[in-house]
């Protein structure tokens, strides 16, 4: 496919939102892999509080991405297979899922394990299960398999939007990328 003249665009509002919940994702799901495996120390207390400010921090950015999406439809999609058409909707629908199920996965994990959330330190944030071992036990297998979910979702994503941009060559990537003045 040759690349559109003028390949519809998401505002800057959207890619905002969609790049730093990226990056939030993408280090909170590593600093969790780095630090689960730390003796109990100062370092691993305080990875896991940031590991928690960073869960709250997707969490709310997901619900403003989520309002935002809700009042601003997307670019209407490009020429593509029906199959592909469906399969990036229904990536896309889970992504949405995921950004929500993690995190309150975590927070209930938290909750469960007797650990509240002080978000950065200042806002402490109510538990929302009570303190049940047995239960964060599970509820901390849960977080981790969702997390792996998403992280799986997260790699179709990407190698999606790479196969549209290095072999369809279609401009799909460049609706999702500051336009270059």
């Amino acid at each position: 496919m040759n690349l559109p003249t003028r390949t519809p665009r998401y505002t800057a509002t959207a890619m905002a939102l969609h790049w730093l919940l990226a990056v939030a994702i993408v280090g909170a799901f590593g600093m969790g892999l780095y630090m689960s495996d730390l003796p109990l120390s100062p370092t691993r207390l305080k990875l896991f509080n940031w590991h928690k400010w960073a869960g709250v921090t997707i969490l709310a950015l997901s619900a403003l991405r989520l309002l935002w999406r809700l009042g601003h439809r997307p670019p209407a999609d490009l020429p593509m297979p029906a199959w592909q058409a469906r399969a990036a909707h229904a990536v896309h629908f889970l992504l949405y899922l995921a950004f929500f199920a993690v995190p309150l996965s975590g927070w209930a994990y938290s909750s469960a394990a007797g650990f509240p959330i002080v978000w950065f330190g200042v806002l402490p944030l109510p538990d929302f299960v009570p303190v049940d071992k047995p239960l964060a036990h599970q509820l901390k297998e849960l977080h981790e398999l969702l997390a792996w979910g998403l992280a799986l979702l997260v790699l179709a994503h990407v190698a999606a939007a790479l196969k549209h941009h290095l072999i369809d060559k279609d401009g799909l990537l460049l609706r999702m990328m500051p336009a270059r003045r």
